[in-house]
């Protein structure tokens, strides 16, 4: 199985403008489903193909209200303005603010092939518009609000968990 690229490894594909899908194939059918467990387990609300080493315009996600895949999607309205605090499952710990709109009109392909076009609000379109900019090699890092970003602190007692393993490999390495 696929993982989810960090800076560390994944510098390039990270800031590279994805792909076109030409076609939905079984194995773009088969990464969606992969996407979707990968991004379950490292406990995000989305997921972009870039994140997991293939740079293609796809992307899943799934909130409380809400669960989708979206191939070459693209924002065809944007209308409202809030800003609100983000993280990255590529960024591990690192948390920014940053202004998205509030309502969005997305057409993209689904994962059956079918041409659709939705309108998200609020959390969900926040989550769309994030996993949209990896898709355009844009990051957290290069969104926030200047002087936003932070680390958040891990429960220093779980040992196992993976923003525990980040920060003292960082730490280890003298980069944080």
């Amino acid at each position: 199985m696929r993982k989810i690229l960090t800076l560390e490894d994944g510098r390039e594909v990270l800031h590279k403008v994805a792909a076109p899908v030409k076609k939905v194939t079984p194995e773009i059918k088969d990464l969606v489903e992969e996407m979707f467990k990968i991004m379950v387990d490292g406990v995000g609300v989305g997921l972009a193909a870039p994140q997991v080493g293939e740079s293609i315009r796809l992307l899943v996600f799934e909130t409380a209200d809400d669960r989708g895949a979206l191939i070459n999607p693209q924002i065809l309205r944007m209308e409202g303005s809030e800003v609100g605090s983000e993280g990255c499952l590529s960024l591990p710990m690192l948390h920014g603010d940053v202004e998205r709109a509030t309502e969005i009109i997305v057409r993209y392909t689904d994962e059956n092939g079918k041409k659709r076009t939705t309108t998200w609000y609020d959390f969900e379109a926040r989550v769309v518009q994030h996993e949209m900019d990896h898709l355009d090699g844009v990051l957290l890092t290069d969104r926030a609000i200047k002087g936003t970003l932070h680390l958040v602190e891990p429960d220093d007692e779980d040992e196992d968990s993976p923003e525990w393993t980040f920060k003292h490999e960082h730490e280890e390495a003298g980069v944080l």
